[in-house]
């Protein structure tokens, strides 16, 4: 699990083929204290496995799976990357419950100035979008962000300076595409209310007093 507050930065060193999948290797642009291999690490926003791990270079294993999901099908070595660490359970939960599991792309379509303010506007598709709501949360390359309005096929982020400066969505131009996780908790919600009722039940237990006597318990 993770937040959404970006940490910091790395860049691609290296892409090596593995069949369909690939293995990136990433060097952090800060200590990587407490990283152990097998630890999650999150890449613009997708949850990998770190398999290699050497001062601030880490290697990872990134499966066809998630090539087809996310912007990793394009990216190439020098790309600066969002990077966070997992999440501890007795960090602050700053942004929202993020869980490095890419539901797709989309692709920023305009970015204007607004006051102190960079308004961002990313084009998806209708089964990503259905997920959003205004004021909600919304990953984008791994940053959690506010969604200030949402149609069908677009929704609005505001990107203060700070934001800006310390993740790739301020270094990013219109037509590039970027990682996107929707709320867990509408998937959840969603799949409850859909499931028939009949399945909901719970289904009576075959394990009563007459059954533990018959078998001797009682």
């Amino acid at each position: 699990m993770f937040t959404g507050i970006i940490e910091g930065f790395g860049t691609i060193r290296d892409i090596r083929p593995t069949g369909q999948g690939s293995r990136f290797a990433i060097e952090a642009d800060f200590p990587l204290d407490h990283v152990k291999i097998g630890d999650s690490i999150a890449v613009n926003g997708s949850c990998l496995t770190a398999v290699v791990l050497d001062g601030r270079r880490f290697e990872v294993d990134v499966a066809p799976e998630t090539i087809r999901r996310t912007v990793f099908s394009t990216i190439h070595v020098g790309t600066r990357v969002n990077l966070e660490r997992a999440l501890r359970l007795s960090d602050r939960l700053d942004g929202h419950i993020v869980s490095g599991h890419v539901d797709g792309v989309g692709t920023i379509v305009s970015k204007e100035r607004q006051a102190n303010a960079v308004i961002v506007t990313i084009a998806v598709e209708k089964h990503l979008s259905r997920y959003m709501i205004e004021k909600g949360s919304v990953a984008v390359d791994g940053i959690s962000l506010t969604i200030n309005a949402i149609t069908d096929t677009t929704f609005t982020l505001s990107i203060i300076p700070h934001t800006a400066e310390i993740t790739s969505i301020g270094q990013k131009p219109p037509g590039s595409i970027v990682n996107i996780e929707t709320d867990l908790v509408g998937k959840y919600i969603e799949k409850f209310l859909m499931t028939p009722k009949a399945e909901q039940e719970p289904k009576a237990s075959p394990i009563d007093m007459a059954f533990l006597a018959d078998k001797g318990f009682l």
